[in-house]
């Protein structure tokens, strides 16, 4: 559920069937706040939004009924036709609509549906729409692709982990001992990458409560993903630490030499 808000009102954004519906009870409330259903009532009554809709459930709805949909618009327009989202929905199986209950209830209509509504609201309020829903788009679509390089990072620290258990954690060491080989071995890719401990970087940092990984940008993110690949190799071949993290350091150094500018960052090893 998201929400933008388009010439001072409030558009509710929901995902059904990963497809974008948007509000069109938010959309009237532009028109009519205190009864936006009638708004929305009168749109569906002509016989052109009926139209537009069946096109619409033809292209996009194999269960759509045809043939209850030609009764509907036989009757479109006249003075007593009076057709509502929900029965629009019994009537035909459509799937372009739909009615929602609770806290964030009301009528929603997948966003080409929704669309065509704003503009018979106003053309003004659908063209802000569009640019309000698209910027949205664009930023999960940059959020999207974080979490896809953050979950990559956290998918490779477990192959990392796994390699320290396998290769570097006895049997007989306490859970106390384990956690600080685990944290030994973090600090090896910190100091790789970051040129500093976790404790170096938290000290440094009172104001962040999270670490210095979650304050990494995606190139950083990335080098670290490569770097927790390679340690895990090192390690199950058995080289000693410190060569490790001379090796890794270098490795960091090449690739964030690749991958970023220095503009932007300074790349590991690099004086202030």
């Amino acid at each position: 559920m998201s929400k933008i808000t388009v010439l001072n009102q409030e558009v509710t954004i929901s995902s059904i069937d990963e497809e974008d519906y948007i509000s069109l009870t938010d959309i009237a409330k532009h028109r009519n706040a205190d009864d936006p259903r009638f708004i929305i009532q009168n749109w569906m009554r002509t016989r052109a939004t009926i139209e537009f809709l069946g096109i619409w459930e033809c292209l996009n709805n194999p269960g759509f009924n045809r043939v209850d949909f030609e009764a509907v618009r036989s009757e479109a327009g006249s003075n007593a036709f009076v057709l509502t989202p929900t029965k629009w929905v019994e009537l035909t199986g459509a799937i372009g609509i739909t009615a929602k209950a609770g806290r964030y209830g009301g009528t929603y209509a997948h966003k080409d549906i929704a669309f065509e509504f704003a503009s018979w609201v106003s053309v003004e309020f659908k063209l802000y729409l569009i640019k309000e829903f698209q910027r949205l788009k664009e930023d999960e679509r940059e959020t999207l692709g974080w979490d896809i390089r953050r979950n990559l990072a956290k998918i490779n620290y477990r192959i990392h982990t796994d390699a320290i258990q396998r290769h570097l954690i006895p049997s007989a060491l306490s859970a106390k001992q384990t956690s600080q080989v685990y944290a030994s071995e973090a600090d090896v890719l910190n100091l790789a990458l970051f040129g500093q401990t976790a404790a170096q970087w938290r000290q440094a940092h009172p104001e962040h409560k999270g670490n210095m990984r979650d304050e990494a940008d995606v190139t950083q993110l990335v080098c670290l993903s490569n770097l927790e690949n390679l340690n895990a190799l090192f390690i199950a071949e058995g080289l000693p630490q410190s060569l490790r993290l001379e090796r890794l350091n270098r490795i960091a150094i090449q690739q964030m030499t690749l991958l970023a500018s220095n503009d932007r960052m300074k790349l590991p090893g690099e004086k202030k």
